[in-house]
């Protein structure tokens, strides 16, 4: 998929032989594997789900990879995202093997301008995981940042976490620093408050833009919104005359860019998340209270907390 936005994960194969895949939707009772009984699979959970959690995508995502026949368990292709797993089957998605969810984990990483935020481009052109430090494990974007925006990009191994954060109703504001092109002042900036729609039929809703200060034929504005749709900030400046030749996301939600250098990748700490996220987002979604005081980690990935840098060319 090119439209994916997520690093991706070493994958380990398994030592015995796969099953060999049976004609059409996997069963229940083969797929849940021998010697667990319909107690063992009633106690599981959606396979959409326990995918999302393990970073491989969102709940949507999974969905439409399951149509396409790309997720098999215990060698059969399953046809619905409601089949439910325990953790115990060979779990694979397009042929890799899918290990059990690791604990919920936040980065924050200051994306340099010129970078794309997918997998894969069918342009050629550079993506942020051609630069992400290869001792991060597979993660997945919160929102994404067009090619020429830099700055606050929020990396999650949690596709259920990147869900709730996304979505307008949890409220999480966007704040970017504009640099535009053009003459503006305050009163034209705070028509935007009511919200725009472009000739196109777009809508935004209120964007709330503060001049900041000129230089010259530039200006550099403060801008907050909600959404954060397809290059909101650009098209809502252009809206009232302006041209923007640079914008940096600098806070998305409690999360700020602060000091984080361009290319550098740094953990939230657990205890931060909870603090920041509890009663936002669904419980379900943040690390448990004891992950928080140091779960056990892979001796591949970084320590939390710890600032990557990406390899200098």
């Amino acid at each position: 998929m090119t439209d994916r936005r997520e690093t991706p994960r070493k994958t380990k194969r398994p030592s015995g032989r796969t099953r060999r895949p049976g004609p059409g939707t996997a069963s229940r009772s083969k797929a849940r594997g021998q010697g667990e009984g319909q107690n063992a699979w009633e106690a599981g959970e959606r396979i959409a789900k326990y995918l999302a959690r393990a970073g491989v995508a969102s709940r949507r995502e999974v969905a439409a990879m399951i149509a396409r026949r790309e997720v098999r368990v215990d060698g059969y292709v399953l046809t619905s995202p409601a089949f439910k797993v325990t953790g115990r089957e060979d779990i694979r998605v397009r042929g890799d093997r899918v290990t059990a969810p690791e604990a919920v984990r936040v980065w924050r990483y200051h994306k340099p301008s010129g970078l794309i935020t997918t997998t894969q481009d069918p342009e050629g052109r550079r993506t942020i995981f051609d630069e992400l430090p290869k001792s991060l494990p597979r993660t997945i974007t919160i929102g994404r940042l067009d090619l020429t925006t830099e700055g606050l990009l929020l990396l999650t191994n949690s596709g259920e976490l990147a869900r709730a954060l996304e979505l307008p109703q949890a409220g999480f504001q966007r704040q970017y620093r504009a640099r535009a092109h053009g003459h503006i002042n305050q009163a034209d900036l705070d028509t935007l408050k009511s919200g725009v729609r472009l000739e196109d039929g777009t809508r935004y809703t209120s964007i709330d833009a503060t001049l900041e200060r000129e230089t010259g034929t530039n200006n550099w504005i403060n801008v907050e919104l909600s959404e954060g749709k397809n290059r909101e900030v650009r098209k809502a400046l252009e809206h009232v005359g302006l041209k923007v030749n640079r914008l940096i996301r600098t806070a998305y939600g409690p999360f700020e860019l602060g000091d984080l250098r361009p290319g550098v990748v740094e953990e939230i700490p657990a205890p931060t998340l909870i603090k920041a996220l509890s009663g936002r987002v669904p419980q379900a979604c943040l690390p448990q209270q004891h992950t928080a005081r140091g779960a056990p980690r892979s001796p591949s990935n970084p320590p939390p907390g710890s600032r990557l840098h990406r390899p200098k060319r």
